[in-house]
């Protein structure tokens, strides 16, 4: 007979624009047949989790009633379904928060072409009205609990969600050996999107921000070149690298229309551009007329798929190595106090994590 779980726990919700309180909440009961029930160890705080806290909403998902917030996340498994073969109690795993529901033909059809990202039905931590993570416990299908190696901190192990969107941008783009890259924005989908280039046989990536402290880590953590948000050095570090091409990938990560158009500008013929960054108002103005000429690309991705697997070989590989970007850690109990920090240090903060076990 299996032990008596616990019927509450605690979990930071988020009530209302700015209000994000610690509290009891109910506690997930039993594992369904292919699900792990997983102690949290570790949540990284995203700009979306802050967005809604300063916004109570992201475009079309509205926070309508109270919600967890979080979804990079990692723990320990301390429960495993019936049906559940590769996973056991004590199995320290990493969590990828978006998992099809497969209710609807829709989603049966992406989910066979691997597209299972854009399923029209996914659950996903922290989106309404999905509860996230920022909490004591989870119950999450097994197959996306991704079992961590010894030389891989659970700390880390939340880190390969946000890493996953680079991992993802350098294999639609695709990144090829020895390719000349540009980043627009060094926050942290930039910075990854630096570590996962470097990874994918980058040999030169420039990226470009308009705050300093942002470009020192870039350069920390690979950067060739650095960038002070001018589109027109950006295009002449470029081809500077390239005998005047351009870029043979741009990478599209803050979300600004003149971002976006100094990506472009800074991408060779033929080339790719992947648009991570949503601009505020959903649109931004292209000169579509270059684009035709010279045949660049636009690749938009939304969040990834299939990349939780890569991420855990790269760290443990030592090829990627993403504990430069942990900027500050804090309790379950200081999310609160967290979210505050987060905004107020914008410039100087990459990733702040809360220690949850």
């Amino acid at each position: 007979m299996s032990e008596e779980i616990q019927k509450t726990m605690q979990a930071a919700v988020l009530h209302g624009v700015h209000d994000l309180r610690v509290e009891e909440v109910a506690a997930p009961g039993r594992p369904q047949p292919n699900e792990v029930r997983v102690q949290i160890n570790t949540v990284g705080i995203c700009g979306s989790d802050v967005h809604y806290w300063e916004h109570g909403r992201i475009g079309d998902f509205i926070v309508e009633s109270p919600m967890v917030l979080g979804h990079e996340c990692s723990g320990t498994v301390v429960e495993v379904g019936s049906a559940v073969p590769d996973l056991k109690p004590g199995d320290r795993v990493a969590i990828e928060p978006g998992v099809p529901r497969l209710s609807t033909p829709a989603s049966h059809f992406y989910m066979k072409r691997g597209e299972y990202n854009l399923c029209p039905d996914i659950f996903f931590f922290a989106t309404p009205p999905d509860h996230g993570a920022f909490c004591d416990y989870v119950n999450h299908p097994a197959d996306f609990c991704f079992k961590l190696p010894d030389n891989v901190s659970l700390e880390e192990g939340a880190m390969i969600e946000p890493l996953s969107t680079g991992i993802y941008a350098a294999r639609v783009a695709p990144i090829v050996t020895g390719d000349t890259v540009v980043i627009t924005g060094a926050g942290p989908i930039g910075l990854m999107n630096l570590l996962a280039a470097r990874a994918a046989g980058a040999a030169n990536v420039v990226i470009s921000d308009t705050v300093e402290e942002r470009l020192q880590m870039a350069r920390q953590i690979g950067a060739t070149q650095t960038v002070r948000g001018d589109a027109a050095e950006l295009k002449a570090a470029a081809r500077e690298l390239t005998n005047g091409r351009g870029a043979d990938v741009g990478i599209e990560a803050a979300g600004h229309p003149s971002a976006i158009n100094a990506c472009i500008g800074a991408a060779r013929a033929g080339a790719t551009v992947v648009l991570i960054g949503m601009p505020p108002g959903d649109t931004a103005e292209i000169n579509i007329n270059d684009l035709i000429v010279r045949e660049v690309k636009l690749r938009p991705i939304f969040r990834y798929n299939n990349t939780f697997p890569t991420g855990v070989n790269l760290l443990a590989s030592g090829r990627v190595d993403v504990k430069p970007l942990i900027s500050k850690r804090f309790s379950l109990k200081e999310t609160p106090e967290a979210f505050e920090y987060v905004v107020a240090n914008r410039a100087t903060c990459v990733k702040a994590v809360v220690d949850v076990g």
